[in-house]
């Protein structure tokens, strides 16, 4: 990779992060357009470590609603884990959340499907169409949300059931959970400002182990181009994240899914088409 195709990259990164398009599917896509081979440890862990530069625009924009404790007293007769366990609700629920995922996640990564599927594009192309049409749908079937419905354990729980769908490339970890807070009766903004926050523990788990592999399997990987490109994709994404969030939180509040549907379906579309006539993605051969 060179230093325009890691900037490129991570500008995809950071616009798309929490949009309901699937970022790792347009970095995916947009490695193929570069034409850079697929397959390479160190591409895989690019692509989930800067994911994780983009996700620390939450606890910058948000932070002090990241950084928040419960100061009132807590039930009269609590042990001291409740005592805990209400002084630090909302960690308790972020925890609750990402259970499934870290589940899920090293189930995958250990068969080896994880990286099977971030080297196909053909998956990421048919899950955009795929979640392109449900979402012309879903806010129909699950805009019922309401501010009186508060965060609890299940619903966290549940949601995080639902950001495990984002394994695939091209679901959307964004989609997903923004999606499953509204089954449980929150509102769309209610739904993304959990999904963000539920985004910080999972990234951060998946960029650890993504590193711990890299360097489990070979170190020869760690040459000060690598990490200076790892550190500027980083810079770079949380930027255009930091830029791109509070703009999508205002569009979905006011206007729901349908256009991100529309759009995911004309891109997934012609991939499909490029892919099933025989063209290459890569601009370059």
């Amino acid at each position: 990779m060179t230093w325009i195709e890691t900037v490129i990259i991570a500008i995809v990164e950071g616009l798309t992060e929490f949009l309901p398009v699937s970022s790792t599917g347009h970095m995916i896509i947009t490695q193929n357009l570069l034409g850079i081979p697929q397959g390479d440890p160190f591409v895989h862990a690019f692509t989930f470590i800067i994911q994780f530069g983009a996700i620390l625009s939450v606890v910058c924009l948000y932070w002090k609603r990241f950084f928040q404790f419960d100061n009132t007293p807590a039930p009269e007769g609590s042990s001291l884990l409740g005592k805990l366990k209400h002084r630090f609700y909302f960690y308790w629920l972020l925890i609750v959340g990402v259970v499934p995922a870290v589940v899920i996640g090293l189930l995958a990564k250990k068969s080896g499907l994880l990286d099977w599927l971030l080297d196909s594009v053909l998956v990421v192309a048919i899950m955009l169409v795929v979640g392109g049409i449900f979402m012309l749908f879903c806010d129909r079937l699950f805009n019922k949300g309401s501010e009186a419905n508060k965060l609890n354990e299940k619903r966290a729980f549940n949601i995080g059931l639902y950001q495990c769908i984002s394994v695939i490339p091209g679901v959307s970890r964004s989609m997903a959970t923004i999606v499953g807070g509204m089954t449980q009766g929150l509102t769309r903004k209610r739904a993304a400002e959990f999904s963000f926050f539920l985004a910080v523990p999972t990234m951060a788990g998946a960029t650890l182990l993504d590193l711990l592999d890299l360097l489990k399997e070979d170190a020869a990987w760690a040459t000060s181009h690598n990490i200076a490109m790892l550190i500027l994709g980083c810079v770079v994404a949380f930027v255009v994240a930091l830029l791109a969030m509070k703009w999508f939180v205002a569009f979905l509040t006011k206007y729901g899914f349908k256009a991100f549907g529309y759009y995911r379906i004309i891109v997934g579309g012609i991939i499909l088409i490029l892919l099933l006539t025989g063209h290459s993605l890569a601009m370059v051969d």
